[in-house]
């Protein structure tokens, strides 16, 4: 298709052409389109479509009571589960003004950062392969197993872990877990030797992404973008460092907020390895303060009909790919009377709009694959 501007007198000045990229393609992470308008190889104007993959979670939620929302939640971004069950519970335990028992903060904090790194995995494979490099994806998901095995272990589920309850968690450890999530994280730390030497120092990918995409901190303000995308432009913000929930507050010495100032795709490559390997070590620190810590229980005893009272709150989490809040309206019934999800993705993938005219179409894919995104979270 394409585009015939006129001109003074009626001559054809220039033809744009009009190039669909998806609404399904390998390098989007989903069904997304891309309305791109061409002047040569320039794109000259981007358009973000979405929509394709819609389930009205937020319709759905008011339909569920409290325990049942927690299954439509930890769907919209597949890779993040355990954190986006997290947000829904810490929102409803805040209308509750209920208190978690110690444990339970603790063991959230381990498994919101072993997502974490299971989410960062994913990304830190996928998108060497879509520039070409078909070996660090084995790596990756080499160690994405030997996580995937304790979260599994812990929680039953393989991607939607549905652990998280109103007041706690499910169940407590199985026997000897902890051991097993150690040697587990000690693995994934030693892979992120090799994807560090085998990704970020070699010299093709550095050539694809180095000075490309340069996405300027006010444009990340402007875009409401957050997570590794908004630290990778210099953008210092964190919400489990500038407002901690759970054990954060308390894990000051080892969190660490990981920006780069360049704003390019290698700069957001290399704060989504740099966010992992502190992940883990967030993990470890976790599992050190769980051993410390005398048995006891991991959840609160519940009414059999939960109601949430009368009101409205609003709880955020730093999710793995960005800010991830619910907004909880209450009429004091067993179901909410509305909830708002702000995903991460819908946000950042906004950008892309102001970000890709301008570019090359041979550096679009490595753009759009350095935003980090999973489909499911834009369209919710």
């Amino acid at each position: 298709m394409t585009e015939t501007v006129i001109g003074v007198g009626g001559a054809a000045e220039s033809t744009d052409m009009v190039l669909n990229i998806g609404p399904q393609h390998p390098s989007t992470h989903g069904v997304l389109r891309l309305r791109l308008v061409l002047d040569g190889e320039r794109i000259s104007r981007a358009e973000p479509v979405v929509g394709y993959m819609h389930r009205g979670a937020e319709k759905l939620f008011e339909a569920r009571d409290y325990r049942q929302i927690i299954v439509l939640a930890n769907r919209h971004d597949w890779l993040s589960a355990f954190s986006n069950e997290l947000g829904v519970v810490l929102a409803v335990e805040r209308m509750l003004g209920m208190e978690v028992p110690e444990r339970a903060v603790w063991l959230r904090t381990l498994l919101a950062e072993l997502n974490r790194v299971l989410n960062h995995l994913m990304f830190l494979g996928s998108y060497p392969l879509e520039l070409g490099g078909i070996t660090p994806m084995f790596y990756a998901f080499t160690e994405r197993e030997s996580l995937q095995q304790v979260m599994e272990e812990v929680s039953g589920g393989r991607m939607h872990y549905m652990f998280n309850r109103v007041g706690g968690l499910k169940e407590e450890l199985p026997e000897g877990w902890s051991e097993r999530a150690r040697a587990a994280v000690a693995a994934a730390r030693s892979g992120m030797t090799r994807l560090d030497e085998l990704v970020v120092g070699n010299e093709v990918f550095r050539a694809r992404t180095r000075g490309v995409g340069v996405l300027r901190p006010e444009t990340a303000h402007a875009y409401g973008i957050s997570g590794p995308i908004a630290r990778g432009s210099g953008v210092d913000f964190d919400l489990r460092r500038d407002e901690p929930y759970l054990a954060y507050g308390e894990l000051g010495g080892v969190l660490r907020v990981v920006t780069r100032e360049a704003g390019d795709c290698l700069a957001r490559f290399e704060v989504l390895l740099d966010q992992a390997k502190n992940a883990l070590d967030l993990a470890d620190a976790c599992l050190d303060r769980l051993a410390e810590l005398p048995p006891g229980p991991v959840n609160q005893r519940l009414p059999k009909v939960l109601k949430a009272p009368e009101g409205a709150t609003y709880a955020w989490t730093e999710n793995p790919l960005g800010i991830n809040g619910y907004y909880l309206v209450s009429k004091g019934e067993k179901t909410p009377y509305r909830l708002k999800l702000r995903s991460a993705s819908f946000n950042n993938i906004q950008a892309l709009s102001a970000l890709l005219p301008g570019t090359l179409v041979a550096d679009m894919v490595a753009i759009l694959g350095s935003f980090f995104f999973v489909v499911g979270d834009i369209d919710k």
